[in-house]
């Protein structure tokens, strides 16, 4: 991944509020066909059976769907675990996975079907085959990140209060997990993926947290 370059902290404040407001770009494909990603993948099932994913749709563990943080929603990709050189061909319709050092969530159809519901994480090769037919789904978009996740909603506010006094757009995010809520710490509403790749980078050196990027749905 190519690192970014930083700006003293009022520029960037200053980039961030022009980003946010700027007309979304139309023009770039972020993940275009034949789009290659390596890494991590795991996968989620009967926990999360039948509740809505990002894309309103309802989650069916034994469709062959998949979760990634950033990749358009109804993006097809073909997955392939490095191991045994087994491929599935999923339909990105969930964001996810919100855990360090993995880049895909597979549903329990799409992990059965590459021999690793039983070892819950593998290595795998990624690659776009498929985009949505809306075009304005393809490019540009709105990133945010993650600045962190609680099960306890002050710890999560608190956080937030912290955040406020030197970044815009701190907001909560809330999600049900097993029989658990989880508060989701949330910074910026980018136009450019490169802003919140640091804005991203700013929050791990200077508030020594551990965030990550993801796209921002409707």
């Amino acid at each position: 991944m190519k690192h970014p370059v930083f700006m003293p902290l009022s520029g960037f404040i200053l980039a961030m509020a022009v980003v946010s407001c700027a007309s979304i770009p139309r023009s770039r494909l972020d993940y275009p066909v034949g789009y290659r990603e390596s890494g991590i993948a795991s996968w989620y099932g009967e926990e999360f059976q039948g509740r809505p994913t990002a894309n309103g749709e309802t989650y069916n563990m034994y469709a062959m769907t998949a979760a990634h943080r950033l990749m358009p929603l109804g993006t097809t990709v073909k997955v392939t675990r490095r191991e045994t050189g087994q491929s599935v061909m999923v339909r990105v319709n969930d964001r996810g996975p919100f855990v360090r050092g993995r880049i895909l969530d597979l549903s329990y159809g799409a992990a059965r079907a590459l021999g690793m519901t039983g070892t819950g994480t593998a290595p795998v090769l990624i690659e776009v085959v498929f985009l949505p037919k809306d075009s304005s789904m393809t490019a540009g978009g709105l990133f945010t990140v993650q600045a962190g996740a609680f099960e306890v909603e002050e710890n999560a506010k608190q956080l937030a209060e912290r955040l406020r006094k030197k970044y815009p757009d701190v907001y909560l995010m809330t999600m049900r997990s097993n029989q658990s809520m989880i508060y989701r710490v949330r910074v910026g509403l980018l136009g450019r993926k490169e802003v919140a790749f640091e804005l991203a980078e700013r929050l791990s050196r200077e508030e020594r947290l551990d965030p990550f990027v993801t796209r921002k749905d409707p």
